[in-house]
């Protein structure tokens, strides 16, 4: 059994029957005292009537948010990250102060920072430049509240560089030496499966580099029980490795989101119960 671990609901993803800032509550009602989002806003620098929304809901629900994306673009679209594109890095960089303002005011913990995808305007090696120095002004906004910024690998069609752990590693690794220890390997096992990269494996290799996990099964990236991960063994993998941190369940239901919360033991997204199973334990 994983005892350690919380789960927390993405809400960009679960409870979508809900409109956006309806969700925080729709999480709480099923028994979530953490949620996750991705960038809620259509632009880098929204409204701050919007941005107080955003927040009021949240505390009105009486969720901890303990996850959110810096603005990444169109994620439902062509984008995926665009710190390191050249020609719209600024876009990244002008969100920064919206998503740490944010972040003080809720206690979030950790920002997940996409890279971006490779673009045939710039060389891969102006970009990655350009997603260090970036990723390096975000780590040192993100230090100012005590919080982590996080790198993910990413499946899928798009042109995104970082595949695999590994390839995760080797940047946060490269910031870690150059001063900025509050980056760390968002470990998700949805994608990292749909690489062809064993999550477990993964996880034992980087103990001191998982800094959050968010998990989906695969293929298809539903609930856990829907696809081939072995949930129980990445559990059991964090437990072994310290792993104390939130779970983000980042997946897309297979019907209503209350229906694909029956692999949780009852209470799971709750503080008091952090006892979870899987259908494929045995």
């Amino acid at each position: 059994m994983f005892e350690q671990g919380r789960y927390a609901a993405n809400c960009s993803l679960l409870f979508r029957e809900y409109e956006l800032l309806a969700r925080p509550a729709a999480a709480r009602a099923a028994g979530f005292d953490a949620i996750e989002y991705w960038w809620p806003f259509a632009e880098p620098v929204p409204d701050q009537r919007d941005v107080d929304a955003f927040v009021t809901a949240i505390e009105r629900s009486g969720t901890q948010l303990v996850g959110l994306n810096f603005y990444a673009g169109d994620l439902e679209g062509p984008d995926c990250g665009v710190l390191s594109l050249p020609d719209r890095a600024q876009e990244f960089v002008a969100s920064l102060d919206v998503a740490i303002a944010i972040g003080e005011r809720l206690g979030v913990p950790a920002f997940n920072a996409l890279y971006g995808n490779r673009v045939a305007s710039s060389t891969s090696a102006e970009q990655d430049a350009q997603a260090t120095k970036n990723l390096a002004i975000a780590a040192a906004a993100a230090q100012h509240i005590n919080a982590t910024v996080l790198v993910e690998a990413i499946s899928g069609p798009k042109p995104y560089p970082l595949r695999t752990a590994e390839d995760v590693v080797a940047v946060v690794d490269r910031l870690r030496a150059d001063g900025s220890a509050n980056v760390g390997f968002l470990c998700d096992v949805y994608h990292l499966a749909a690489n062809h990269t064993d999550p477990v494996a993964a996880i034992l290799r980087h103990p001191e580099t998982v800094a959050h996990v968010q998990i989906a099964d695969f293929p298809g990236r539903g609930e856990p029980g829907t696809g081939e991960v072995d949930l129980a063994r990445c559990l059991e993998a964090l437990e072994l490795i310290g792993y104390e941190g939130w779970i983000g369940l980042e997946y897309a239901p297979s019907t209503t989101t209350a229906d694909s919360l029956g692999w949780l033991v009852p209470g799971d997204g709750g503080s008091d119960q952090r006892t979870h199973s899987s259908s494929r334990r045995p």
